[in-house]
């Protein structure tokens, strides 16, 4: 994994750029701790700070290839689980330099232009400038694991893998207009699918790629879930899932260093703990497993419907059934409050609070002890297994599952931006664009009509928003983390197996428990479905406070964007509304508005309206 950036003009001298390349490579230097470079040339100026994962030694970028007199260059962030298969394929046209996937996806495009990312089942998002052609290829993977935003100017594109780095570029203005507003304080931490949130940066969405040259840029759309009769009984489907699931667990334990796995005693890391124990133990080899817990969460824990046990007893369980190397990190709360920061650098927006800093101190133990771990992200979006899923009434409800607080966060915007923002709208508007996007069949009855709905609803958004997590915070350590359940032959045959067998014997994730019952002990087999820990000592609730009280009492931008009476009134701790599902509730909110305090001050943000 790494970090990408670029600077393109097919009018201006792009070798006058270095001094800017330089700032965002500084940038993205957390990303890409082991190996740095820079290309110069008229059109093109590419940015690249290198993870070294695989082919430690050949796999140094930018990389250029001269094919019959055409030069081409790639810079690439991320990683591909059929390199091998691809390598053959191309092995008639080229022979290789190095082992490289990175060469194998330059290769590709060299051969198949931008069609090579059809052949392609992995994470990634590159650029290649082809400079016989006078143009860029830019392309992101079909999930959206991997980022890619930019920025265009009249003459030229600016790209990059992270917010953080596209600022840095001198000429980008660093201001928000009312649509980022909107974003911020409605729809945050989840965000519109290819916005940037600030005034002019754009994201490439999942799924997409296109050309830049002297005309423009050119996006198309190359890979969606499309829905489609799957006709299999719950035996064949049982085994499909098993085949699919332990074919992408597989794959993504290649890698030239060490590989280890986040467990949280749940099904989903529980699975891929299993499946990664046996294949290495097959190589004489024991797995490191991971987990993290707060100090004195077992003081104050209380069970609640979204969560109903803590994950300690069915760690346990796991490590002994696995015989890993387990390592636990266990976090005090003065050093969340403190990360909360970090986190907000990490993302280049404010994100998940506790949930996001957590996350980052966690990552950044286990780049300690490796380089490449694997997580269990996305399972309960393409299996069924959140509440808002199997709650008939949740399901129905019509808007976000997850966002039902547009009355309350529209409180705190300012009058000074309020007037120019139709909450409801906006907030409905998006999400009933993406509920239309969904892809249906004329046979689905009124569960599967709705439940490709929830699926495309879940994709597109609260899935975003935790791979999003998921990278920035790993990344901001170097370790590179990789998510099975991601491997877009998963979503594609989930999004059209029906709902009688997800929801297989009424449990949450029926369908997957029953497919992979061999690979888990009973207790955890079977346990309820629990998130992400977060912290329960109330001792959190009492600093956050504490600090977003400090904040207040200067003067500071955050009460230019946001109403100073509703961060009083909050601090009253009077309402305790969900911000952003069970992730975020009052401690959690009071945590996002000193996140984005930090970051109207970190970027020295300005209004634009």
């Amino acid at each position: 994994m790494c970090g990408i950036a670029g600077v393109i003009s097919f009018r201006d001298d792009m070798r006058g750029e270095l001094k800017s390349c330089e700032l965002m490579q500084k940038a993205l230097l957390r990303r890409g701790p082991d190996q740095r470079g820079i290309f110069l040339s008229h059109e093109a100026a590419l940015v690249h700070t290198r993870l070294a994962v695989i082919d430690i030694s050949g796999g140094r970028q930018p990389m250029t290839i001269t094919v019959n007199g055409r030069k081409y260059t790639i810079v690439y962030n991320g990683e591909l689980y059929n390199t091998q298969e691809i390598r053959t394929l191309l092995s008639e046209d080229f022979i290789f330099e190095t082992k490289s996937d990175t060469e194998v996806v330059l290769r590709s495009y060299i051969k198949w232009g931008a069609e090579c990312v059809n052949y392609f089942n992995g994470i990634f998002a590159f650029a290649v400038y082809d400079e016989s052609e006078q143009r860029v290829f830019l392309a992101r993977d079909r999930i959206g694991v991997k980022p890619l935003f930019y920025y265009r100017f009249e003459n030229k594109l600016v790209f990059a893998s992270e917010i953080s780095a596209l600022l840095e570029y001198p000429e980008i203005p660093h201001e928000i207009d009312k649509n980022g507003i909107a974003e911020l304080l409605l729809l945050a931490p989840g965000r519109t699918a290819g916005c940037g949130v600030i005034k002019g940066i754009e994201e490439i969405k999942s799924g997409w790629c296109g050309f830049y040259n002297a005309d423009g840029l050119d996006l198309w759309e190359y890979w969606r879930l499309h829905a489609y009769e799957l006709n299999e009984t719950f035996e064949q489907t049982k085994e499909h899932v098993r085949e699919l699931l332990l074919d992408s667990i597989r794959r993504q334990l290649v890698s030239d260093v060490p590989v280890c796995t986040f467990l949280s005693g749940g099904l989903d890391s529980s699975l891929i703990s299993s499946v990664a124990a046996s294949e290495m133990k097959k190589q004489g080899k024991i797995l490191n497993t991971f987990s993290v817990d707060y100090r004195d969460n077992d003081k104050y824990f209380t069970k609640s419907h979204f969560q109903p046990n803590s994950d300690p007893e069915y760690i346990n369980c796991m490590t002994e059934y696995l015989g890993t190397r387990h390592h636990w990190t266990v976090i005090d709360t003065p050093e969340l409050v403190e990360a909360l920061d970090d986190a907000v650098y990490a993302r280049g927006l404010p994100g998940m609070a506790d949930v996001d800093a957590s996350m980052l101190i966690f990552c950044r133990e286990i780049k300690k002890h490796g380089t490449v771990a694997l997580s269990g992200e996305c399972a309960d979006e393409l299996f069924g297994g959140y509440p808002w899923y199997r709650d008939k009434d949740i399901r129905m409800t019509d808007g976000f599952p997850w966002a039902q607080s547009t009355a309350y966060r529209k409180k705190f915007i300012n009058d000074n931006f309020s007037y120019m923002i139709d909450a409801e709208e906006f907030v409905y508007s998006a999400y009933r664009k993406t509920a239309d996007y969904a892809e249906k069949l004329s046979t689905d009855n009124e569960t599967e009509y709705r439940m490709r709905e929830m699926t495309q609803l879940n994709f597109d958004w609260f899935m975003q928003n935790l791979l999003d997590r998921k990278d920035r915070m790993s990344m901001y350590s170097g370790l590179e983390v990789r998510v099975p359940f991601c491997d877009y032959r998963i979503a594609e045959y989930m999004y059209n197996v029906k709902w009688e067998y997800k929801d297989y014997m009424g449990r949450e994730k029926g369908l997957l428990r029953e497919a992979m019952k061999d690979w888990l002990p009973e207790k955890v087999l079977n346990r309820k479905k629990s998130p992400y820990p977060k912290t329960h000592n109330p001792a959190f609730l009492e600093a956050v406070s504490e600090k977003l009280r400090n904040i207040i009492s200067e003067d500071t931008p955050l009460t230019d964007l946001v109403k100073r009476k509703e961060l009083e009134r909050l601090l009253l701790h009077a309402d305790h509304v969900q911000w952003y599902g069970q992730l975020m509730n009052l401690p959690q909110t009071i945590a996002f508005f000193i996140q984005l305090d930090c970051w109207l001050k970190r970027y020295n943000m300005k209004f634009s309206i």
